[in-house]
């Protein structure tokens, strides 16, 4: 496990669908500077009042997913992160992390949460300023600050900072971050530069500290979120994200 790496020279990592050799995403400006069916009551009662109960809830299913998602989480996962965005077009999310127990999957904790600027996409390229959905898995962590007990392999950098020339509120931003496998070699820290779908694609997309509004394509969660998920997801239990806006999650 890689418990805080030596720093590495230049801003290698390529973030949230950015390719360039700074930190030029996950919420970076550019230039530089988140039915029930009716119930009736008993026929020709006088006053009766219609009742709705709420559909059955399955839990040996992440709630809100369709059956291509679902099926897309591996049988072997046992701590999944679904990241719900409120439309397509839209940086608001809430991310809610579900561990199973035997076969049923139990909700643990829930932030507010944001993604990129302009909402959600099921073919991301980079630089469209918007968030991969999917599933994907979580392996690798790092970040500017010290290893706060990561589960996962941590690598403490300060090539991770922010640069200084974007607003003082994005400085924070990679203090913590938890690479999303996409378009990356799992097992390398999250800023390494490898793009296995090539540029295109994007790539450098993370969990990482929020600012208070959308990313580039990263999901952003407050400070107590990110160290709560490196404390507790663990390489053993096979971690994912699932992550898109509620429509597609649920198509």
């Amino acid at each position: 496990m890689r418990k805080n790496g030596a720093m590495r020279t230049g801003l290698a990592a390529m973030v949230c669908g950015a390719v360039a050799v700074t930190l030029t995403a996950c919420g970076g400006v550019e230039g530089g500077s988140g039915s029930g069916s009716g119930a009736k009551g008993h026929a020709g009662a006088p006053g009766a009042v219609a009742r709705t109960s709420a559909p059955a809830v399955d839990p040996t299913r992440i709630p809100g997913l369709g059956d291509r998602l679902q099926r897309r989480i591996p049988s072997d996962s046992g701590q999944v992160l679904a990241v719900y965005g409120e439309g397509e077009d839209s940086a608001d999310s809430t991310a809610v992390l579900y561990t199973k127990s035997g076969t049923a999957w139990e909700k643990t904790r829930s932030w507010a949460a944001h993604n990129g600027t302009k909402g959600w996409t099921t073919d991301h390229h980079e630089d469209d300023k918007r968030s991969p959905v999917g599933v994907f898995t979580l392996s690798d962590a790092g970040g500017v600050l010290d290893d706060p007990g990561a589960r996962l392999p941590y690598t403490q950098s300060e090539t991770y900072q922010a640069p200084h020339d974007w607003p003082e509120s994005y400085w924070h931003d990679f203090d913590y971050v938890i690479a999303i496998d996409y378009n990356r070699v799992e097992g390398n820290p999250p800023d390494d530069p490898t793009r296995p779908w090539g540029d295109d694609k994007g790539g450098g997309i993370w969990l990482h500290m929020d600012h208070g509004g959308g990313t580039s394509a990263c999901v952003s969660l407050p400070k107590e979120g990110m160290e709560y998920l490196l404390r507790t997801l663990d390489p053993e239990e096979h971690p994912v994200v699932v992550m898109g806006d509620k429509a597609n999650l649920k198509a």
